[in-house]
């Protein structure tokens, strides 16, 4: 891809001390259109904020046709980038490539059995208030409650609850793409018990939230190494993260049963997939379009 033909944003390398894993990832998509299409518009979600835990060492975002963005941060702290292509064009070109250094995941002794009163603290309430209610793509019907509590049952701690909820999601759901769709709300996906990540972590938050547990969707990559173990990887990946006091902002992913580790590069958070998702866009023209999608996660 020629450089003078792509609007470019980049963040200047820096440096971490301390041991951890860098990883680089390229996420390119690119939509193929059936006839010209015009007045394309769209919000990118694809260049991660430092996070505890991680560290952007660089971000570079380009698109064809080459077009001025315009960077913003929205209400969840997350980079936003937004542009219009009002000239006709036949294919929609968007690259990301970002490199990150991720520390080990060290949780305090004590969070471990930390219970709910971890969560009076007046400024904690304030942080972890949107992440305890419904939202657009989960709610909390009886009928999710009452598996929360049957699931959590007899446990106090918040970790220990938590991990209950992703260990029963983990075997009572199968992991089948194409079960659902992309706008798919909770009570589809509980009601089929199949899915991909978007759909096994939507049901861990109206879980937890159903409970007290403040839960919010992350989403990003997952690097799965050379054994090849982990299910969501090399693609667009989601997992749910549970305030966990006096640890904070620590990740649960129901898809593989795992806590979200240095393997995880973290891009966006908010309350569901609709805060989060990576391309949002409209255009005038035909509805016959083509995806293609290619993400690569590799460690450096």
């Amino acid at each position: 891809m020629a450089a003078t033909a792509a609007t470019t944003v980049s963040t200047h390398p820096g440096t971490v001390t301390g041991q951890g894993t860098r990883l680089a990832v390229l996420h390119r998509t690119t939509f193929h259109y059936g006839a010209l299409v015009r007045d394309s518009v769209n919000t990118l979600r694809l260049e991660p904020r430092t996070f505890p835990y991680q560290k952007t060492l660089s971000s570079l975002i380009r698109v064809l046709p080459a077009t001025r963005l315009r960077r913003f941060t929205d209400l969840f702290q997350n980079v936003n980038h937004h542009f219009e292509l009002p000239e006709p064009h036949a294919k929609l070109e968007i690259e990301s490539r970002i490199r990150v250094h991720n520390l080990p995941l060290v949780i305090p002794a004590a969070s471990y059995d930390a219970g709910h009163e971890g969560y009076r603290d007046i400024e904690v309430r304030e942080r972890i208030w949107p992440y305890l209610h419904e939202s657009p793509r989960v709610s909390c019907p009886p009928e999710i409650w009452r598996q929360a509590l049957d699931v959590t049952a007899g446990l106090s701690a918040i970790h220990a609850k938590a991990s209950a909820i992703m260990e029963w999601i983990h075997h009572a759901f199968q992991y089948l793409p194409g079960a659902t769709s992309v706008k798919a709300h909770i009570e589809e996906s509980f009601a089929l018990r199949k899915g991909v990540c978007q759909d096994f972590t939507h049901v861990m938050l109206g879980m937890c939230r159903a409970i007290g547990i403040p839960a919010r969707y992350a989403s990003g990559y997952l690097y799965n190494g050379p054994r090849d173990t982990l299910v969501g990887a090399q693609a667009s990946h989601a997992w749910c993260e549970v305030w966990l006091p006096g640890a904070g902002w620590i990740g649960y992913d129901p898809t593989n049963h795992t806590l979200a580790d240095d393997r995880y590069v973290k891009i966006a958070v908010g309350r569901d997939y609709e805060d989060v998702a990576p391309i949002e866009g409209t255009y005038r023209g035909t509805g016959h379009c083509h995806l293609e999608i290619k993400v690569e996660v590799e460690k450096l």
